[in-house]
Formats: structure tokens, sequence, C-alpha cells
């Protein structure tokens, strides 16, 4: 079967459910530099809103036919009409986006397999106590309306028309937060992304990346070698690079170094510095020399028909990453839920704290250093200035539909409640270092779906599956 064809297939499995934590793309986040925590996505990017495509019209529900078990999961049965009901979305989602289409007893297998493998993750996330309040279920409502373009009420209308009802829907919603909470607990802790893995893929993308898209500035110290120099001429100019290349090594200024070695005009001008350029704009040797190296290190001495050349990565635009982006400045205040504060208590207490902001009773700083149970508390929950992905999804979405002074409704995330205010919002040139943490967090998110499909094999692999009689 064409791979094209599968993983269309497989996307529109996921109709009417919130992706799954690796499908989610967790985003690329550094550490809050003043230390502050409970928001950021661990070491991460992704995570991209809750996914959720809504039936097309008439096929939101299977049509009705005798009724049997198709598997059993651990005891719990998988019917025919459940296979034919997600089935039946499926092929008009396929349709809808045109290609071949699978054979149907294939894709009737491939539902099958990820309604068992849903299962599966629901019966882990039960046993080891996970739950969902109907607040989050009523959040990831809200999240669902918002993404299509309508208000809750005209959410359940359509679902109505397609035969489904909002108790089906909002058990849909709710086994998916449940698995969410499962893959977020089991899986997250288990990628680890290393400064050599983000290396590797920033030399990855620079290699295929078109020269003309990455802007580099480097450090230059050229000493001359004459034409026509005889061999011992050529050694001891090349002996002279290298005490160059040893002096920044070993730490001392480059551009004292390039004014006192360096041939070329801008080492006495602009100590060695090049300045910011296309990639394309230097020649092939300093870039080729300098491919994939991260800002700060040294190279050389390397030799070209005018002599040798030692080089330092000053500054990089990383090909593939944004040069600007948009700020939110933020506070929030946080509150944890666990056996002696749930979520819909939280939410009923941040709900008030809105309504004394909103009413000029009470002052949102003050708020939050006397109640917020996150470490910006002691600073009024201020959160500072960050960039996109910073926080995770939850998050992320309630500060992108606000304006500048305003309060969101209380938020559920995996660290408890938040009440969150947005302050300001600018656009901003990313430092190396921002660009850096983003390419961390797009290797985050590619381990996180290698890490996930482990440990979906694991976890079905335990699972006891009894085969009957096939899908109809």
């Amino acid at each position: 079967m064409n791979h094209r064809v599968f993983a269309l297939a497989l996307a529109t499995l996921a109709s009417m459910s919130l992706q799954g934590a690796a499908a989610q793309g967790l985003r690329p986040s550094g550490a809050s530099p003043s230390g502050k925590s409970g928001l950021s996505a661990p070491s991460a990017r992704p995570p991209a809103t809750p996914s959720i495509t809504l039936p097309e019209p008439g096929v939101g529900a299977a049509p009705r036919s005798a009724d049997f078990i198709v598997a059993v999961v651990n005891s719990e049965p998988v019917t025919n009409y459940e296979v034919r009901s997600r089935l039946a979305r499926a092929e008009a989602q396929l349709a809808k986006q045109g290609g071949a289409m699978p054979p149907r007893d294939l894709l009737a297998r491939e539902v099958l397999e990820r309604i068992i493998l849903e299962k599966v993750q629901l019966q882990q996330a039960r046993e080891s106590g996970i739950k969902v309040d109907d607040v989050a279920v009523a959040q990831a409502e809200q999240g669902v309306a918002r993404q299509n373009d309508m208000t809750v009420e005209q959410l359940y209308a359509r679902l109505a028309r397609d035969g489904m009802s909002r108790e089906r829907f909002r058990e849909e919603l709710r086994n998916q937060l449940l698995q969410q909470r499962l893959r977020e607990r089991e899986v997250e802790a288990r990628v680890k992304v290393s400064d050599l893995d983000v290396d590797q893929f920033l030399r990855e993308e620079q290699k295929g990346a078109d020269p003309s898209a990455m802007e580099i500035n480097l450090g230059h110290v050229l000493v001359l070698v004459p034409e026509n120099a005889s061999p011992v001429q050529v050694a001891e100019r090349q002996a002279r690079a290298q005490r160059a290349a040893d002096k920044v090594r070993a730490g001392e200024d480059f551009a004292a170094v390039a004014r006192e070695f360096s041939d070329a005009a801008e080492g006495q001008r602009a100590g060695g510095l090049l300045g910011l350029r296309p990639a394309d704009r230097y020649p092939e040797l300093f870039v080729n020399s300098t491919l994939g190296l991260p800002v700060g290190s040294i190279v050389g001495p390397v030799r070209s028909p005018a002599g040798f050349h030692v080089l330092k990565v000053v500054e990089r635009v990383t090909a593939g990453m944004p040069a600007t982006v948009v700020q939110n400045h933020a506070r929030h205040i946080l509150l944890r839920t666990g056996p002696q504060l749930s979520e819909t208590a939280a939410v009923a207490r941040l709900a008030d704290y809105r309504r004394r902001v909103l009413a000029g009773q009470a002052d949102f700083a003050a708020l939050a250093r006397e109640h917020s149970q996150d470490g910006s508390a002691k600073d009024g929950g201020d959160l500072g200035w960050a960039n996109p992905g910073r926080y995770v999804p939850e998050f992320e979405q309630a500060l992108d539909t606000l304006k500048p002074g305003e309060v969101s409704e209380p938020l559920v995330s995996r660290f408890g409640v938040h009440l969150v205010q947005l302050l300001e919002r600018r656009e901003a040139k990313l430092t190396q270092r921002e660009q850096r943490d983003m390419a961390r967090g797009t290797v985050r998110e590619k381990k996180l779906d290698e890490a996930y499909a482990t440990w979906a094999q694991e976890l079905r692999g335990r699972a006891y599956v009894e085969y009957r009689d096939p899908p109809q």
C-alpha cells in the first residue's frame, strides 16, 4: 500500500480526537533565565493546539446493522459498530483530501488496531489513577469550537446533525485527555536532547539549505603567502597563522590577535570581523570550514591560494530558523491541584480572583505574590519576555487569544490551573542562543515521536488481545 495513503489514513483515524503528546509536538523551551518553574515544556516546541476534525455531514455515525464483538482487549470488548463509526469518518476525510483510497478491509484493520491501542492506553491511565475533571473537558470543548470558528453551542448543533451526541463527544474528549496525560507522564521523561544532538541537527539543516538563506559573521585572520614562496617561507607563514590560532583558542581577544597577525584590511579596521552576510557571499572554503559549528568555534589555519586563514564563528542566522518572532510578556497565578484541591475548586478560586481584578477590587501582582504556587510568585507572577513555544500548549493558546492588558479565564495544564494576564507583545530578533533553543525543540519533537512509538509498542505488546469476527 502507498506510504502516503497510509499516512493520510492514520491521520484521519485521529479525527474527533485530541492528538497525543507526540503528535502534539511539545515545543522548544529553555529554562527561564530567572529560574521560574511550572510552565516551560521540558527542554523543548509544536505543541501544538489540540487538533480536532469535525466529521463530514452525514458521517457522524455508521449505518445501523447487527452489532457483535470483533476483538477483546484485556477483557474489554471492541464492537463492530465502534469500528464502522470510525471507519466511516476516516473514509469521508480521505475522500475529501483526494488521492487513492486504501482497500476498505485494510483501512478497517488499521482502524481496529488504533482502537485497540487507545483502549490499552485508557486502561493504563485508569489503573495509574489519572483523572480528568469536567473543567478540563469544558476547556477542550471551547478549544475545538474555537478551531472551527464556532461557539460551543454551534459545535454541538453541528455534531447533532451528524448523529453524535454531546455525551459521546465529551466522552471522546475525556478519553483523549486521559491518553494525553498518560503520554506526558510516561513518554516525556524518556526524551533527552544533548548539545551533540542539536549540533548534528544544525549541520544537517545547513548542508541541505540554500546558502543565500543562511547568514554568518566570521572573524578572520589572514597570513599571506607570497606567490612562488619557497617551502621555508610557506612553513614560516603557516607557523605564524598557527600562533594566531593558538592565542584565540587560549582565550585572547580575537580583535587584538587580528590586529597583531592579520594581513587583511579588516584585521586593522574591524578587528577581523567580516560582517553578517549571506553564506553565498563568503568564499566556499570559509563556509565549508565552519559549517555546522556552534558560535564561538575557532577553525584553522586552513590554506587557500592567498595564504593561511584562521576563522571564528561570531554569529549565525541558522537556515530554516526565523530571524524575528513575536514575543509575549505575561504574568500568571498557578494553583497546583491534587488531593487537597481539585481542578474544579481551583478554577472556581481563580475565577473569583479574575472577577476581583476586572472589577478593580484586587491587584493581579498582589494576588500572585499571596496565592501563586509557582516560582514567579515573588515577582508578582511576572514571567518576563518569552518566545513562541516557551510554554506548554494550553498556556500558549491562552496567550494567543489575549490582547495586552486582558486576563484569561482559568485554564488547566499539566502543572495545575492558571490565571494569565498578557502585559505586552513585541516583535524581536532572536539571539543565537534562542535560535539554538528552537533547534533543540525541533530535535525534541522528533525524539518524542520515536519515544512514543516505542512506548506504544511496549504497551500494546503487554496487552492481551483476542481477535474474533472481522469488522463488517
